[in-house]
């Protein structure tokens, strides 16, 4: 079995009003001087905003374990500064925000002006182990088309600066003005991967290998396929499961790769507008269907992943979470609808946030 590690994004709020704090590299400063060293707690971008970082596991049970232990570890930590963290993607309500004092992020800040001071997202991150680059080649080519329909089981964000954005996960949009963001082009060789990575780079547009934020990609400081796209989930239970999605489809995209089975070569403008669909939809509508390229009612292409994944997913004991989670996101369980539901009730996007911290935490 692949170990598969996590990474996710957390917005770091008041504990009282719920608004942004910005005290996150008080709260790493804590957290590094303090005996416990698992999981690790990062900073990110902004200082309203950190990163957990879990060991890798082997199992959705140790998957969520990680998960609850990385929620309440930062959530204690920020308590020690007056604040909590919330798993979402986007603050719900107008914000201003504040760089984190890192001489890159400031190099960054500097180069792209309005982008950079309107960058506040909440991502969440999975690496599955690979065993060569040839195979996270491999397996690249081969998972980018099904990325689209992780996000939209992901689309954790309709709200931005006060209003509802007509989007499922409007988190991907607002990340998507970075350059070198989205789908990642068929490679078909680690040789074709690597020039074009390098190509990219001599652009001097990203200043360094960090800044190719693509959907996916071969992380250059660990044996891992990276899969970036999905939003931060509010509860726990759907960041594991999504994660061993993630790790049962780089399994089978190798698989495939080893029994010589061609990649499917969709084109990166072709995946860029199934990408566009699924945030704006999630799964309560339609998604693209990769054997196909045409629209497809949600479930139906849903269920052509899950049939993709399933052999493996039954072979590591896992396909029974797996499909209790997709039926509760296609039954209206999903992160942007029950905000949506909140808000319809309340009328008060601080009650979106309440739910959100209620249901980060919850066990």
């Amino acid at each position: 079995m692949r170990t598969f590690g996590v990474e996710e994004e957390l917005l770091l709020v008041d504990a009282y009003s719920l608004a942004p704090l910005p005290r996150a590299e008080s709260l790493v400063a804590r957290h590094r001087s303090s005996a416990a060293a698992e999981p690790e707690i990062t900073l990110e971008f902004k200082q309203e905003q950190i990163e957990v970082v879990s060991r890798p596991q082997l199992t959705f049970q140790g998957q969520l374990s990680a998960i609850r232990q990385g929620r309440e570890l930062a959530d204690r930590a920020a308590a020690t500064l007056g604040g909590r963290v919330i798993a979402l993607p986007t603050i719900p309500g107008p914000i201003a925000t504040h760089l984190v004092h890192n001489p890159r992020f400031r190099r960054i800040d500097q180069s792209f002006g309005l982008t950079s001071d309107e960058q506040f997202t909440c991502a969440f991150h999975v690496h599955v182990r690979v065993y060569s680059r040839e195979e996270a080649v491999a397996a690249l080519d081969r998972v980018r088309v099904w990325l689209p329909t992780l996000m939209a089981l992901s689309a954790n964000s309709p709200f931005w600066q006060g209003s509802d954005t007509g989007f499922a996960s409007y988190r991907y949009q607002a990340w998507n003005r970075w350059p070198m963001t989205g789908p990642t082009d068929y490679a078909g060789s680690v040789e074709a991967h690597d020039r074009h990575l390098a190509a990219l780079l001599d652009t001097g547009v990203p200043l360094d290998v960090g800044m190719l934020y693509f959907d996916a990609r071969l992380c250059d400081h660990q044996p891992t396929l990276e899969v970036r796209v999905t939003d931060v989930c509010m509860k726990a239970e759907h960041a594991a499961a999504l994660a061993v999605m993630v790790r049962a489809l780089v399994e089978s995209a190798a698989r495939s790769w080893q029994a010589e089975l061609p990649a499917p070569q969709v084109s990166t403008s072709l995946l860029r507008a199934w990408s566009w669909r699924a945030s704006r939809d999630g799964v309560q509508e339609q998604l693209h269907l990769p054997t196909t390229g045409r629209p497809a009612p949600a479930a139906e292409v849903v269920a052509a992943l899950l049939a993709e994944i399933r052999p493996v997913l039954v072979e590591y004991g896992e396909a029974e979470v797996v499909e209790e989670m997709l039926r509760e996101l296609l039954n209206g369980g999903s992160g942007a609808v029950r905000q949506r539901e909140v808000f319809a009730e309340t009328g008060d996007l601080r009650e979106v946030l309440a739910f959100a911290l209620e249901t980060t935490h919850r066990a």
